[in-house]
């Protein structure tokens, strides 16, 4: 092949690439002044935030009792600057900022994302406080763990859980995209995927974790405990006239308080598991359980299940 022919296939393949045809709905348009999301910068708020949250355990710098004060102000005020940008990235990504009120409409964003970070950052000592009992109720259910600290170094649910309870408070806040993001780097780190729309209790914790899924409408109770490969997903999705899922719907498990779900187990559907449940390692759930109630596989092609009027087989 002669240099014009490559230089021509070339051109070609760039032609076919930039067709804008082709790009409809998978081409998002940049334009000047109009901030992008980062994944750099959702990276330095992730550790930033860690690092407020539990101080000496993640970040680069050391801390004691006389600087911890200080090192925490500077962390808020990179957090801060950070945050906005990205809440800032988010709300443009998601509106027309090319109106002919663009100018208002930035204007109006600015604001809100400015309310928006100082609302999020005044959170976190609550946000402290409940991954607090996320950690006792880690430690207090492994009897591997030699401390606290421990847990808040080596667990992976640990991280995938401050992602998610950051994550959620951005999606309460109607931030776009963002939340999605910070959650899905924690799939990335800890093989953990938990939708920042889901709601989460207190004492909550994975065991080992890889491979849970916790999807966008799932309800979780107080003191819940899942095991690694745990499913909370959607049994089936109603379609609109056009043969597409209805967006919106609450269509994931509620899991009420003190349920433990073993390795591996699925739950799915728009299903009440009751308080106190335990549901065993390989199952599948597909309809409501009474409080207190047991279901878990007995062998290969047993399922026992200590109510049969709500059970359902494999």
């Amino acid at each position: 092949m002669s240099k014009q022919d490559i230089t021509q296939q070339l051109i070609q393949t760039i032609d076919e690439l930039s067709d804008l045809n082709a790009l409809q709905g998978i081409f998002h348009e940049h334009r000047d002044g109009d901030p992008l999301p980062s994944a750099v910068e959702l990276e330095e708020i992730i550790m930033l935030s860690r690092s407020i949250l539990f101080p000496g355990f993640f970040g680069r710098s050391s801390v004691n009792c006389e600087t911890i004060k200080y090192q925490i102000g500077v962390n808020i005020e990179r957090l801060q600057k950070l945050l906005y940008r990205q809440i800032m990235a988010g709300l443009c990504f998601d509106t027309d900022c090319h109106c002919p009120h663009a100018e208002n409409t930035r204007r109006c964003l600015n604001v809100e994302a400015e309310k928006i970070v100082v609302r999020v950052i005044a959170k976190f000592p609550k946000l402290r406080t409940i991954l607090s009992t996320d950690i006792q109720a880690a430690f207090d259910g492994d009897p591997a763990a030699a401390n606290i600290g421990e847990v808040i170094s080596c667990y992976p649910a640990l991280k995938a859980v401050i992602n998610y309870r950051l994550a959620h408070e951005l999606a309460l806040e109607n931030v776009p995209l963002i939340p999605r993001m910070i959650t899905e780097m924690a799939h990335s780190e800890t093989g953990i995927d938990i939708h920042p729309a889901a709601t989460i209790g207190s004492h909550f914790t994975i065991d080992h974790g890889t491979g849970v899924v916790i999807g966008a409408t799932c309800i979780i109770g107080n003191h819940v405990k899942l095991y690694q490969g745990v499913t909370l997903g959607a049994k089936s999705f109603p379609l609109d006239k056009d043969g597409k899922p209805i967006k919106g719907i609450a269509r994931h498990p509620i899991l009420k308080d003190y349920v433990v779900v073993y390795a591996n187990a699925t739950i799915l559907g728009r299903i009440t598991i009751g308080k106190g449940c335990v549901i065993g390692a390989n199952v599948w759930v597909t309809r409501d359980m009474r409080p207190q109630s047991k279901k878990y596989k007995q062998s290969k092609t047993d399922i026992l299940d200590t109510d049969f009027e709500y059970g359902d087989g494999i």
